[in-house]
């Protein structure tokens, strides 16, 4: 039996049987649309410019690697998720493998704060689309200031207790995957009538004096945001349909579908719009637009792009808040982080708490960029732990047949995301000191919830 961070025992039969107390309602279809639904959002509409402005007409190549590396990890996630198949994701696996109930916190609370990182970054791409689309240039302090608001109407959402719903995921995936179909297409009809030119695709241009090769690592370290999402589907676990047969067919497919809209995505943008334009300002592909269709409205992809990053949002601020309620049920962060509204029945306090850390990010910690960043920052370290996990976990036996990785993947899986991870990549400074200080958080709230808990304790003699 391990221990669960309450100091309760974790049972392994019901992961071993695949037995849940949730409803299974997701096949193969849903479960598809979920994955890319999750994926898609803000790394592509927002950083796409950023990652032409690190590298030039070459913007799919970081987007390619970023996939394989995300790939690499997918496979990791595919053995542990088909081997335990319930919620939890990266700190169900990092406490089943190690037993250590600090580095599970740590997992768990770097996965809230890659969370609100993502929120805020998707608040800032949203207000920033927002403007773009009612045609108003405004400076940046506005931007900030219509991205709280927009914060805020999402915490007054996740207040009322907006729940899961399938239909709901499913048409805002297509309005996003619209989006991104609408660039690909505006490319090729530009191409067919002789605008644009594909030859740029094979341009580079380096951000400085940094040579191709770390010059494309720093722009992966950015497109990476662009991949990550697929790593929440595994709390998708127990209300799929015979998980440890559909997942692995199921995640590779919404990988690769995404990463290949993204390079052709990224394609259809350098082909229209020049790396030194596209890297300008916070909407890379509304210029596409601009430049490849200008009979297009711009204000209807501006709203396509604004329900896009406003689901990125919302989703990423409601698992931030369940996972605060969650670790303060557990006893690892003060218990006043757990209390439930009394007729909303939603964690108002953990609502409260993740919002304002979001709106801090977005009035001290800078725009898109850094906090995009951040969050591929933080899932990297995640992504790291998940490889190892992996390993470690080969000799913990399930009786039931499950996937099975190549050793070599989450090995490569690990050694591609430390080395992403790391200051040598040429990742912006900001982008640890933000992380480190929403560690430095998490770390005082662990420590005051231990501090009290050793006061309240009876002594033993």
């Amino acid at each position: 039996m391990a221990e669960g961070l309450d100091g309760t025992s974790l049972s392994k039969e019901a992961p071993e049987t695949g037995r849940t107390e949730l409803k299974q309602v997701m096949g193969p279809g849903l479960l598809l649309l979920f994955i890319i639904g999750d994926i898609l959002g803000t790394g592509i509409y927002a950083l796409t410019g950023q990652v032409a402005g690190k590298v030039g007409g070459i913007v799919w190549v970081p987007f390619l690697i970023a996939f394989l590396v995300a790939l690499l990890t997918a496979f990791s996630y595919l053995e542990l998720v088909t081997k335990y198949p319930r919620a939890a994701g990266a700190a169900l696996y990092t406490h089943k493998a190690f037993g250590v109930h600090f580095l599970t916190f740590l997992v768990a609370f770097a996965v809230m704060s890659s969370g609100i990182t993502s929120a805020a970054t998707a608040s800032r791409a949203f207000s920033a689309n927002f403007m773009a689309a009612l045609g108003l240039d405004a400076a940046d302090g506005i931007v900030v200031l219509v991205a709280v608001g927009f914060l805020a109407l999402v915490a007054a959402i996740n207040f009322r207790g907006v729940g899961e719903s399938v239909k709901l995921n499913v048409g805002l995936t297509l309005i996003e995957l619209s989006g991104l179909l609408i660039i690909i297409g505006i490319g090729f009809y530009a191409l067919g009538n002789g605008q644009g030119d594909i030859n740029r695709a094979f341009v580079f241009t380096p951000e400085g004096e940094s040579g191709v090769f770390w010059s494309v690592v720093a722009a992966t370290t950015l497109a990476f945001f662009a991949m990550v999402g697929f790593e929440d589907s595994v709390n998708m676990a127990e209300e799929c349909k015979n998980p440890s047969r559909i997942f692995p067919k199921v995640l590779l497919a919404g990988l690769c579908i995404t990463g290949v809209i993204y390079v052709l995505v990224s394609i259809a943008a350098i082909t229209l719009v020049p790396a030194d334009q596209l890297s300008e300002g916070e909407t890379p592909l509304l210029k596409v637009v601009e430049a490849g269709a200008p009979w297009f409205p711009v204000s209807i992809f501006g709203v396509i792009t604004m329900l896009a990053v406003a689901n990125s949002a919302l989703i990423n601020m409601m698992m931030a808040s369940r996972l605060i309620y969650g670790m303060s049920r557990e006893k690892v962060i003060p218990d006043v982080l757990g209390k439930v509204h009394p007729t909303r029945r939603t964690p108002y306090v953990a609502i409260i708490f993740t919002t304002l850390l979001a709106i801090g990010l977005l009035i001290f910690a800078g725009g898109v960029p850094q906090l995009g960043g951040t969050t591929a920052l933080l899932l990297l370290c995640v992504f790291c732990v998940v490889n190892i996990a992996v390993l470690v976990l080969r000799r913990d036996p399930v009786s039931h047949k499950h996937f099975r990785t190549p050793t070599i993947v989450p090995v490569f899986g690990a050694l591609t995301c430390a080395f992403l991870a790391g200051p040598w990549t040429g990742r912006d400074p900001v982008q640890y000191v933000i992380g480190g200080c929403l560690v430095a958080i998490g770390l005082v709230l662990w420590a005051v919830t231990v501090g009290l808990m050793r006061r309240l304790s009876p002594t033993t003699g």
